[in-house]
């Protein structure tokens, strides 16, 4: 018999939530925004770009309007908050999507999806500007030229970019470019607004649908039919690649990490190629693989950090002046994104907002 005398039963420790491993959620995001540029492809074989991009937009802040529901967020505050994530909304989400969507009328989703994997090369080139504190070492220096060697090997430059449409091709780097400087926006002025990211991705995401309300009214009519096959195309795009994709993300960043969490961004061209061919038929050069290669090499190495240097030495990319605190490297990548989908660049880490999807 016991010693112990008999006393009130002690309260369970509440069960926890089992979720897929994150290995799982990470393959199914890539997987999601890989297709996006397919769904993108279909959704503009029956609908006008900008009414394909007001659908995602729309889709996408229904499941975050639910998501946020559940978890009982708070809309952020200030009315010079909400300016900001006008302002990012539009580069990051409005148009970045729009520009993606026109350029796929004259171009195969396969290399849209390479276009938008120059997104951290964009970045790099724009942080030597906008962002002081992230000067590049050497390496990072050499992954900026080979990934532009890598983006004149898909655009086949030796032979004069025969074949290629320039309009719809230069669309897509726009989108990408655009991306980077959202980025840098959304770091530079959301930083330490107490809001959360969950809250700021829906709101962000929401203030993109509102401008594609407006907008598309005025440079589009209403379809005198509705397919089938487009409208779940631009319906998945929104919930999927645009919604659930963002909160799939935001679990994978919490859960393993910002560097881990952006390495998503190096599978998204090659499911992207994959499945323009398997699926739409499209064909592929051998200059597009290999150049696609490059480009993600280059990509990963502008993504390089300089080891942290014991306090008072001096970087040799970064010579502080007498007085000044010992330079330190900056935060991991990444934020909680986007869509169809952009990598997170190096330069614009702090802020994990609404991600450029593709």
């Amino acid at each position: 018999m016991s010693s112990v005398a008999p006393s009130r039963a002690l309260p369970r420790a509440p069960r926890r939530i089992r979720t897929l491993d994150w290995r799982v959620r990470f393959g199914v995001l890539a997987l999601i925004w890989g297709f996006s540029f397919l769904l993108i492809k279909v959704g503009t074989e029956g609908f006008a770009p900008f009414q394909v991009t007001f659908g995602r937009l729309l889709f996408g802040t229904a499941v975050l309007a639910v998501a946020m529901v559940i978890k009982r967020e708070r809309l952020p505050r200030g009315a010079r908050t909400w300016l900001h994530l006008s302002v990012a909304a539009f580069l990051l989400n409005a148009l970045p999507f729009s520009l993606f969507a026109y350029a796929e009328l004259t171009i195969p989703s396969t290399l849209a999806g390479i276009c938008n994997a120059t997104t951290p090369l964009w970045g790099m080139v724009l942080s030597l500007v906008a962002l002081s504190e992230d000067r590049p070492s050497r390496v990072r220096a050499a992954g900026l030229g080979i990934g532009f060697v890598g983006v004149l090997t898909v655009l086949g430059a030796w032979q004069g970019f025969s074949g290629l449409d320039v309009t719809g091709t230069a669309l897509a780097l726009l989108a990408s470019f655009s991306y980077a400087v959202g980025w840098i926006y959304v770091r530079r002025t959301l930083t330490g607004t107490g809001a959360s990211h969950l809250s700021l991705a829906g709101s962000q995401v929401g203030l993109g649908t509102l401008q594609l309300a407006v907008v598309t009214p005025l440079f589009t009519s209403l379809p005198k039919s509705v397919e089938i096959v487009p409208l779940l195309a631009v319906i998945a795009l929104g919930a999927l690649g645009t919604g659930y994709a963002m909160l799939l993300q935001y679990g994978i960043v919490a859960e393993v990490g910002p560097t881990t969490g952006a390495m998503v961004t190096y599978f998204i061209p090659v499911i992207a190629t994959a499945a323009g061919v398997a699926v739409l038929g499209e064909q592929l050069a051998w200059n597009t693989p290999v150049g696609a290669v490059i480009v993600l090499a280059g990509a990963a190495l502008t993504q390089a950090r300089a080891p942290r240097r014991p306090a008072g030495t001096l970087s040799p990319d970064q010579p502080t002046p007498a007085g000044a605190p010992a330079p330190t490297s900056p935060p991991a990548s990444v934020a909680v994104t986007p869509q169809p989908v952009a990598p997170v660049p190096a330069a614009a880490q702090a802020v994990p907002a609404a991600s450029p999807c593709p």
